[in-house]
């Protein structure tokens, strides 16, 4: 009779398997922890969005704004990252800059060179920055003195109009709300109720209250988008006061809210499937449809 081939593996076979699968396994698991620390949270994206606003003149209509939040300049982004972040920007031309909070993260001393880094943004309309939690908890004074002597507006319960043909759009800006500085009565008292706001809050569920104000779009940052995101489950972990609204635009009644995902991030410094981001919105001086 025949005798057909044994389909059994030796013990010597199995193991040489096993130890192949686990070799290919830790090679697979080494280049995605690779991918997620030293990859994606330096591939930098450029996010387009067309904004309407209602209050809008038609001055501003196509008028463009830059956002850049979350540098975290510190243990895990250094200048160079930053300053890619600025020539990322500036080739965008925008008409003006808006920079949302956590610049700098746990060494005050970082504060001057990331400001010298962001003083080379280019906008016709200038650059203007708020301060979120990490920069109050590194120090929000130094920060604030940084930015300042190198020409950046910053907006600590405070508006100033942009001008343009005799027609007005506001930017305000609250103090980090975590920290409970925002005073958003105070920030509003020179804006008058019938003309364009755009409201720079570091926090992005600071919008359930902004929505009760006289405010067209609110730019928030905070949240990273989760920094990573599965699929099916989104964000396993966000942050207090980023969890309603933690990436990209939402509609709250009159107000619309836009949350970039960041440049820099925090322990743990990986992203997955959740790029740090440029924004260049381009407003249009028409009534917004449904988000």
């Amino acid at each position: 009779m025949s005798v057909q081939p044994s389909t059994r593996l030796s013990r010597r076979q199995f193991l040489k398997a096993l130890l192949g699968a686990g070799a290919a396994g830790t090679a697979l698991a080494t280049t995605g922890c690779a991918y997620r620390a030293l990859i994606e949270p330096h591939w930098l994206s450029v996010e387009r969005v067309t904004i309407p606003l209602r209050r809008l003149s038609p001055e501003f209509d196509g008028f463009t704004l830059a956002q850049l939040s979350d540098n975290h300049r510190g243990p895990y982004v250094d200048d160079a990252a930053v300053q890619a972040a600025v020539e990322a920007v500036n080739q965008l031309q925008p008409d003006a800059v808006m920079l949302t909070g956590d610049l700098v993260s746990r060494d005050a001393a970082l504060a001057e060179p990331c400001a010298q880094a962001l003083s080379a943004l280019q906008a016709r309309s200038g650059v203007h920055a708020i301060l979120g939690n990490h920069d109050h908890w590194t120090e929000a004074g130094e920060v604030e003195r940084a930015l300042t002597a190198q020409s950046l507006t910053v907006l600590r319960n405070d508006a100033v109009p942009i001008e343009r043909d005799g027609a007005r759009l506001w930017i305000a800006g609250v103090d980090d709300v975590w920290q409970r500085r925002a005073d958003l009565d105070r920030t509003l008292r020179l804006v008058p109720a019938d003309q364009a706001t755009i409201l720079l809050a570091h926090e992005p569920d600071y919008a359930d209250l902004a929505a009760q104000h006289p405010i067209d779009l609110q730019l928030s940052g905070h949240s990273h988008g989760g920094q990573v995101r599965l699929p099916v489950f989104g964000a396993p972990v966000l942050p207090y006061l980023g969890r309603k609204y933690p990436r990209g635009l939402y509609q709250l009644g009159a107000l619309q809210l836009y949350t970039n995902r960041g440049l820099g991030v925090v322990a743990p410094p990986v992203r997955f499937n959740c790029p740090p981001e440029i924004t260049l919105f381009t407003l249009r001086a028409s009534a917004p449809g449904r988000s």
